[in-house]
């Protein structure tokens, strides 16, 4: 009886014991790390301010590989969620949701500093549990972002809460530590510009017969006019040997630039999907990624170098890409199609190309995915230089329109601009006046890739 009671006595001391450190742990736990990522404020902000990239640096996916992701809610700033399911324990069930942001996305570039709430569901202890991730421009010339982001909870009076305080740095911490470290080598990939004076939308682009011509030029303005109007007499020549008729302004798809040479596809739509080549009949499709079966057939390899002359290649037979010959260097291809990615550029061509790069950008941030192998950035000229007696005026008054075609069926159907009807930027703060060190050549120099887009409008 004596050892029973003996027993029971150190129970209760040990019970009391327990509820006196209990009482005197905090009723609520914080952790935080920090990291300097090499990126514009702008880009990282918008990551954390949408979902569609969580999984791509979550270190959620390295603890279980099989784990499943739902995105549901607004796409983009308060009201953003994500779920998710795993069945492993460490990583159980859970939901995170975007409860506040400030300030808006349309000032934080001016702020140089933002804020971002994340309520957490899931198996942690405790209750109003939540991420916070601040961020401000930091380094030499405030090129860098510094990131701090931290892990709160109340656990009130509730000991068991209290006591597991001792394990905030067990999951919490080490999920943010890692999810960090993941999140640069992630950002390392975008394009380091700043995008914060661009207004792209969401624009469905139906699909559209065209007629084009792949060529490359050295990267000045006089060689890409060249390659580029005798690209367009091909088009014009083709289509009045077809029988139909030339129903846009000059295309220009951009394929790639080097440090010398500009190679792109001159293009025009036409008003028939349905071409008469030699004698046949040849309805028109939308371009295909090339076949890796080393059988396909022969044809299906025709021009493996987009930029290719395809004078050897037989009229009416397909490229790798499933592109019909129609003559010579001209093809033709049911193009457009889809959501993609709009931007306007109001001046010289020296701003489309860093134009293209912010849309880029601004798409891996936002986590909408695109293929530019076989639906490449392309742009309309949509106002050109008029030629007055033998002399080109009004460069700087020309408007164009830019497209990043976008895939995938998990779109939203506007852009955060879009819903917050924020308006396309006068001449003067266009785009391409805002480039960061990191962005293309400087749009003033003449050899730049952007003053040869110029010309192959």
């Amino acid at each position: 009886m004596t050892r029973l009671l003996e027993l029971i006595v150190a129970i209760v001391i040990v019970a009391v014991l327990g509820v006196v450190v209990g009482l005197a742990m905090p009723s609520s736990g914080h952790v935080e790390r920090s990291m300097l990522i090499s990126k514009d404020l702008r880009q990282v902000y918008d990551v954390f301010s949408n979902f569609r990239r969580f999984p791509d640096y979550t270190a959620m996916r390295s603890f279980d590989p099989k784990i499943q992701f739902e995105l549901s809610g607004n796409a983009y700033g308060v009201g953003s969620k994500i779920a998710w399911t795993s069945e492993d324990k460490k990583v159980g069930n859970g939901e995170f949701e975007i409860a506040s942001i400030d300030p808006a996305f349309t000032s934080v570039s001016d702020a140089g500093k933002g804020t971002i709430v994340w309520n957490i569901t899931n198996g942690w202890r405790g209750s109003d549990k939540k991420f916070t991730i601040n961020m401000e421009r930091s380094g030499r010339g405030q090129k860098l972002t510094k990131v701090t982001w931290s892990y709160d909870v109340a656990y009130g009076f509730n000991l068991i809460n209290r006591f597991s305080d001792l394990y905030i740095h067990g999951d919490p911490d080490s999920l943010i530590q890692f999810s960090l470290g993941n999140l640069q080598n992630m950002m390392a990939s975008i394009p380091n510009v700043d995008y914060s004076k661009l207004v792209p939308v969401m624009a469905d682009q139906p699909a559209k017969p065209i007629l084009f011509v792949s060529t490359t030029a050295p990267r000045t303005l006089d060689d890409v006019d060249t390659a580029s109007d005798k690209a367009m007499a091909e088009i014009q020549a083709a289509a009045k040997k077809l029988g139909v008729n030339v129903v846009s302004p000059r295309i220009t798809f951009t394929t790639n630039w080097g440090d010398q040479n500009y190679t792109f596809d001159v293009a025009a739509e036409i008003d028939s999907a349905t071409l008469k080549i030699n004698g046949q009949d040849v309805q028109l499709a939308a371009a295909i990624p090339p076949s890796l079966d080393p059988a396909a057939p022969a044809e299906a390899s025709t021009a493996a170098n987009p930029a290719q002359a395809t004078d050897t290649a037989a009229p009416g037979s397909k490229d790798k890409f499933g592109r019909v010959v129609v003559d010579g260097n001209v093809k033709a291809v049911l193009a457009f199609g889809g959501k993609a990615l709009k931007a306007e550029w109001n001046g010289t061509g020296a701003g489309l190309p860093q134009t293209r790069l912010m849309l880029a950008a601004y798409a891996q941030t936002h986590g909408y995915k695109f293929d530019d192998l076989v639906n490449r950035p392309y742009d309309i000229q949509v106002k050109a230089p008029t030629n007055n007696h033998g002399t080109v005026e009004g460069y700087d008054e020309q408007k164009f329109e830019i497209y990043l075609p976008l895939s995938g069926n998990n779109l939203p159907a506007q852009t955060p601009e879009q819903e917050a009807g924020v308006k396309q930027p006068s001449l003067e703060d266009a785009p391409a006046s805002s480039g960061t060190a990191a962005a293309p050549a400087a749009a003033g120099t003449a050899p730049t890739p952007a003053a040869a887009s110029t010309a192959a409008q």
